[in-house]
């Protein structure tokens, strides 16, 4: 009994130490998978396989909006889309449920089996005399064992398959190399960046959409402290031209320029150190407004004065300071706490923080209704003062004193000019220009 006792706790032991190995295991490997993914370029976001699944992404959609799903009365329809999208799921798993049935059935029979078969014969090995009763009880407790560690093997035989494949995505996805690597540590860091910026014969197509030319040999400039609008209508091009700027993907042909420097062969942390953006939606994360602003400059550690300054010039500090915990108040799950142009002033905060040699605005007030866009103006106007700015334009009165308009159409500039120079020409701009103002006489 004292063997026993001994292999009790040794197998116990076994047990622990195995348990816990592989709960470090896991940690591990998610951790890799999560920097893995980090790692990639947008491009492969882009991809349905590589995005959340259909029925995580209904669940999150529906609880995110509640509001609007509930004032709609749609909550029904969202649950019957959530049920349709459990059918094929559920249909593999009773597939897979019969050979787990089967295989598990086998594998607690061999166990029986294994203890009527030691049973029977160590009786008849004591009864014949051919052994002791404690040869026999060795015997019959080793088989008994090793026939319930078979039998428990095998009863994982379906889990083994599955962990193969999950492990052949997983190791996939830590040896991916991507096209463009976020956390690269590699490429030039120039000591100076005045802020001219260049696009040379640039075409472009969405890796999801690689039919569907976006740009078709851009050509763009724009100088050190001047005000850059691009304007046009939807899907010719004018966000796409601030992602590849952001190096969020690179051309297919041509080239982007910074100063005399290819974007390509720059360091991608240094690169985008250098550029502010605040976009249509902007996106605020789950933590204090502080903490919010703060994101802007991840190179130092932010002082209170600082973010404070930043959010003066945002023109979103009284606000924040009539709050009763101030800078201290969270923002909510994606900035659902704030109305659109409190969050639209909070990342204005976030860029004028980072202090950048290039501004980037993409709609920046296009949402916002007329007394929150003039706020917001008022405060992109400050934002941009010694800085050079590229603004994507919807409403035009915004962009009337901008340095040099380019007006975009099937992916290329059409016109290029100030606000006067391109009325006066009659073309693309002055048809928008003339369309937007009809409708708003409208």
């Amino acid at each position: 009994f004292t063997y026993y006792d001994c292999d009790t706790w040794l197998s116990s032991l076994q047990g622990f130490c195995f348990g816990k190995a592989g709960e470090i295991l896991t940690m591990k490997l998610r951790l890799m998978a999560f920097k893995a993914m980090m790692r990639q370029e947008l491009g492969w976001y882009d991809s349905h396989k590589n995005s959340v699944g259909a029925l995580t992404t209904i669940a999150t959609e529906a609880i995110e909006n509640i509001r609007t799903v509930a004032s709609l009365t749609r909550e029904q329809k969202f649950e019957s889309l959530y049920q349709e999208n459990l059918i094929v799921p559920y249909k593999n798993s009773q597939k897979k449920a019969h050979v787990y049935g089967i295989t598990f059935s086998f594998s607690q029979a061999m166990i029986y089996f294994a203890y009527a078969g030691c049973f029977r014969f160590g009786a008849w090995l004591i009864e014949e005399g051919i052994m002791t009763f404690e040869n026999v009880f060795l015997v019959i407790s080793a088989v008994l064992y090793g026939a319930m560690a078979v039998g428990e093997a095998n009863s994982f035989t379906p889990n083994y398959a599955k962990a193969k494949i999950s492990a052949s995505h997983l190791m996939f996805l830590i040896n991916r190399e991507p096209a463009i690597d976020n956390c690269s540590q590699e490429g030039e860091t120039p000591d100076h960046f005045d802020g001219n910026v260049r696009f040379q014969g640039v075409r472009f197509n969405y890796p999801s959409r690689p039919d569907l030319a976006v740009l078709q040999g851009l050509e763009l400039k724009v100088q050190k402290g001047q005000t850059l609008a691009l304007v046009g209508s939807s899907g010719c091009g004018k966000s796409t031209t601030i992602q590849l700027l952001e190096r969020f993907y690179d051309p297919l042909q041509g080239t982007v320029m910074l100063d005399n420097s290819d974007a390509k062969k720059l360091n991608i942390h240094w690169l985008r150190a250098q550029m502010g953006i605040v976009s249509q939606e902007p996106v605020l994360f789950d933590c204090s407004l502080a903490e919010n602003i703060a994101y802007g400059d991840n190179t130092r550690k932010v002082t209170m004065e600082e973010i404070q300054s930043a959010a003066k010039a945002a023109n979103i500090h009284s606000f924040i300071d009539d709050l009763p915990q101030k800078y201290d108040t969270q923002a909510g799950d994606k900035g659902t706490q704030l109305s659109g142009g409190q969050k639209q002033r909070i990342a204005i905060a976030r860029a004028i923080l980072r202090n950048p040699k290039v501004l980037l605005l993409d709609e920046a007030t296009s949402a916002l209704d007329t007394e929150s866009e003039r706020v917001v103006q008022d405060a992109l106007d400050v934002a941009r003062q010694g800085r050079t700015c590229i603004v994507v334009a919807h409403r035009l009165s915004t962009i009337q004193n901008a340095d040099l308009i380019a007006v975009f159409q099937k992916g290329v500039v059409v016109e290029q000019g100030t606000h006067q120079q391109l009325l006066s020409q009659r073309g693309v701009y002055y048809s928008l220009v003339t369309t937007q103002l009809g409708h708003g006489r409208n």
